[in-house]
This record gives structure tokens, C-alpha cells and sequence, in this order.
């Protein structure tokens, strides 16, 4: 029997196949789970999730449209999921955005207030929202497992991560208190600190290409992060391996973060 055969969720954040929502569904489907996906409205982002979907081997996928930004928008996917599966054994939320127009080096200290709330309320707030909602099928389900993708950023100051930075940390924090609100439903909260890696959100962030170089000078193995290695983190953490797993900010970096001096 494979790891999670029998188990189903929903994965929110695959928006090509270099997503780290991608690699996380792809290890998910290897190890014999299956995923539903939310895209982003509008036929330009269906056909993105949709090929990088069909990239995993899913020819029927179930997609459905999700502003996550639209309290509307959250509830339809969750009741469309609801009336089309019989369970809810995990939630997938790799999601964030910041106006890249405040993601540069030296610019953090002068972003607007609407920059910076909306970045929280995309990038953290919607974890808390996407939980809300889970909530009543994945306790009926038995349980399960709501994991979320951070950053490095939200403990340090990385150059140009800015209030991405900001929202990260704001991300963690509210999967801790998901975790203690949720914990008697047996349903578990986690979220993941992966490295820098080449994504369409990366590539927003002003000092991406700074990081992408000086990680293997600094980390502990050499080398920079793999979308592989963070989704097999992802696939345990859904997993009943980790059922004793929650509250947790699970380092996938390479070993970045033991270091002083680290970016």
C-alpha cells in the first residue's frame, strides 16, 4: 500500500510546473494520493494550472477557480469540493503576494499601508480563512493536515523580501494558532520554510537572484534547494507519519538557517 493512497485534498498555488504547490502534488501522486485544484480566475490562469497539472501525469484533474483575496471565492471552492469528494484529508496553501513594486533592497521602510496589509491579507490571512472552511469535512474525514510554504525571511532580514518578510512571519504565526484551535479535531497544522527557488512569485522579489547565488556558498550541503526536497517534506507531513507533527515551522533550506551571516 502507498503512503497516502486513500487520501484527497485540495492544493491552492500551482500556477506553472516550477510551482512549489507543483512538486508538492507531484509527491503527493507518486506516493499514491490524490489532489484537487484552485487557480486563479480567468482562462490564462486555468490553462497554467491545467498543463502543469497534465505535467504530473493527471489527465481529468478537478480545477476550479479561487480569488483567495474574495471570502466568496473561498467558500464556493470548498462547498464545489464538499459536493465532489467524499473526504478532506489535506489543504495545501502556497499562495502569497506582495506589490512587487515594494520588494527591492532599501525600500521596505517606505510601503504603503495598502501594500502592506494586503500582503498579509493574501500571503497569512487566507491560511486562517482556508482552515475555517476545511474544518468541518476534514474533522468529519478524521482528521488531516493543512500545511502552508514560509520563508527564511520571516525570521531574518533578507534584502528585498521586505514585507513579504513581514507576512511570513505573520503566516507562522497563525498556523501555531490554527494548530492549538484545531489539535482536538485531530487536525493537524504545519507550515514549511523551503529555500529560494526560481518560481513566478520569486521572481518578484528584487534580491532573488542574490539569494539563489550565495546559498550554496552558506548551506550546510552546498546547494541550493530543490522543488523534490520540499515536496517530500510536504508528503510526510500529510502523511500519518507525522501524525504527532503540528504547530511546526519545518526547515527545507539545505541548512541555511543554522547559519550566522546566512541569506
Amino acid at each position: 500500500m502507498s503512503l497516502l493512497e486513500g487520501k484527497v485534498g485540495l492544493v491552492f498555488g500551482v500556477a506553472n510546473d516550477r510551482s512549489y504547490a507543483t512538486h508538492i502534488a507531484r509527491s503527493i501522486i507518486e506516493l499514491g494520493g490524490r489532489c484537487a485544484f484552485a487557480h486563479l480566475p480567468g482562462e490564462k490562469n486555468e490553462r497554467r494550472t491545467r498543463k502543469a497539472v497534465e505535467g504530473l501525469g493527471v489527465s481529468d484533474a478537478w480545477l476550479a477557480p479561487c480569488d483567495a483575496s474574495s471570502d466568496q471565492d473561498l467558500e464556493d471552492i470548498f462547498a464545489r469540493y464538499t459536493s465532489t469528494h467524499q473526504r478532506l484529508d489535506f489543504v495545501i496553501h502556497s499562495i502569497a503576494f506582495a506589490d512587487r513594486e515594494w520588494l527591492q533592497p532599501g525600500k521596505f521602510v517606505d510601503t504603503p499601508r495598502s501594500a502592506y496589509l494586503s500582503a498579509i491579507d493574501i500571503s497569512a490571512y487566507t491560511l486562517s480563512a482556508m482552515a475555517k472552511l476545511a474544518r468541518p469535512m476534514m474533522r468529519d474525514s478524521g482528521g488531516g493536515s493543512i500545511l502552508a510554504m514560509s520563508y527564511y525571511g520571516s525570521e531574518k532580514v533578507v534584502p528585498g523580501y521586505n514585507v513579504m518578510g513581514v507576512a511570513k512571519a505573520a503566516l507562522e504565526c497563525t498556523a501555531r494558532y490554527l494548530a492549538a484551535d484545531l489539535g482536538p479535531d485531530g487536525i493537524r497544522v504545519n507550515t514549511i520554510s523551503g529555500g529560494p527557488l526560481k518560481t513566478l512569485a520569486a521572481s518578484a522579489v528584487g534580491g532573488i537572484d542574490t539569494m539563489l547565488d550565495a546559498t550554496p556558498k552558506f548551506a550546510p550541503l552546498r546547494r541550493n534547494v530543490e522543488g523534490a526536497d520540499v515536496g517530500g517534506t510536504a508528503a510526510w507531513l500529510v502523511s500519518d507519519l507525522s501524525r504527532a507533527v503540528t504547530g511546526e515551522n519545518i526547515y527545507v533550506d539545505c541548512g541555511v538557517n543554522i547559519m550566522g551571516g546566512a541569506v
